[in-house]
């Protein structure tokens, strides 16, 4: 096994119905741009029915169509957000803790700490999350998942990860390990994956990569090293 290998992504989801929610931090392989990627994926009509929008900068879940929600506590949120030099993406509402938590001058695992997985027995859905610091024309970024420690979803286990900018490299994690009754819980360390240059090019293949039927929408943003400049694109299945 090469524990320094990165992967395409195609192959890690070749075959997998069901990863989930997703979160792709990394670097272009020229080195000139960061790189976030979210996506989310669903089984039943309550999470099939989303959209996502963006308002002043920040990334929402929303239903497509209003009159069939039928609980959205755990599937409308704001999922992408900025403050400063920071961009926190995740796949709940520990995004505006995280948020919150950095205005105040504190950190991302003291606003995670506060934090646990979501409380949908007996899946107990792994809240997932990443957050970007900008400086000195490069970036550090950290990854966290949050799981339930055992079936009965007793306690919570937190597990954070540190990185560097490294062209080329990215870090990818997903809620699932892929599906199942009750969804088997993602393992590990997030997976190494290839980064592109092209945003059209990268964003395509993603989308591609993600089951058919279970993908609904997919956000992608590179921001300029160099100058602070982004550029984003938004995939819906339900436009």
């Amino acid at each position: 096994m090469d524990i320094y290998k990165i992967n395409k992504i195609p192959e890690l989801l070749d075959g997998n119905t069901y990863p989930g929610r997703g979160i792709i931090i990394g670097t272009s392989a020229d080195g000139k741009n960061a790189v976030v990627a979210y996506f989310i994926m669903g089984r039943s009509a309550n999470s099939r029915n989303r959209i996502f929008t963006i308002k002043n900068g920040t990334v929402f879940t929303e239903p497509f169509d209003v009159s069939k929600v039928e609980d959205p506590s755990l599937i409308i949120y704001a999922a992408v957000r900025s403050y400063e030099n920071k961009l926190i993406v995740t796949n709940g509402d520990q995004t505006d803790t995280v948020y919150n938590y950095v205005k105040d001058g504190k950190g991302f695992r003291e606003a995670l700490a506060t934090r646990e997985f979501e409380p949908d027995s007996p899946n107990f859905t792994p809240r997932i999350s990443g957050m970007l610091i900008f400086a000195d024309n490069s970036f550090n970024y950290e990854m966290s998942i949050l799981k339930s420690i055992d079936e009965e979803g007793s306690d919570c286990a937190r597990y954070t990860f540190d990185y560097k900018s490294k062209p080329g490299l990215g870090h990818f994690i997903h809620t699932y390990v892929c599906n199942g009754n009750p969804i088997p819980t993602f393992q590990g360390e997030p997976e190494r994956v290839e980064i592109g240059n092209d945003i059209d090019a990268f964003s395509s293949m993603l989308w591609d990569a993600l089951d058919n039927d279970n993908k609904i929408s997919l956000y992608v943003k590179y921001v300029d090293l160099a100058n602070g400049n982004s550029e984003y694109r938004l995939i819906n299945k339900n436009i």
